[in-house]
C-alpha cells in the first residue's frame, strides 16, 4: 500500500448506508451501525426540484458510501448525513 493510500490515525471511518427513506421534506438513511440520520431535501437544489417518482428512483452505492439519483444526476455521501452538506 502506498503512503497516500494509508489512513492516518485522525482520518474518520464512516458507517455504510444500508437503507433509505424519502419523506415529504427529509431523506433518512439507515446506517450499518444502527443509527438513522436525516437531512432536509432542501439542502439539494436538484432533489428539491425532483418529482416524487424521481426521488424514489435512487441507488445505494454497493459499499454503502453514498446514494445516486440517475435521473437528476445527484449524489449524496454518508458524510453529508453525519457531517453536514458543504454544497448547501
Amino acid at each position: 500500500m502506498s503512503t497516500s493510500a494509508r489512513k492516518s490515525k485522525t482520518e474518520r471511518t464512516y458507517p455504510a448506508i444500508t437503507g433509505l427513506q424519502i419523506a415529504a421534506d427529509t431523506i433518512t438513511a439507515t446506517l450499518d451501525d444502527g443509527r438513522e440520520v436525516s437531512i432536509p431535501i432542501a439542502w439539494s437544489e436538484r432533489l428539491s426540484k425532483a418529482t416524487r417518482t424521481q426521488l424514489k428512483d435512487f441507488e445505494i452505492d454497493p459499499y454503502g458510501y453514498g446514494i445516486h439519483w440517475e435521473a437528476i444526476d445527484e449524489d449524496i455521501s454518508v458524510k453529508a448525513f453525519l457531517d453536514g452538506w458543504e454544497g448547501r
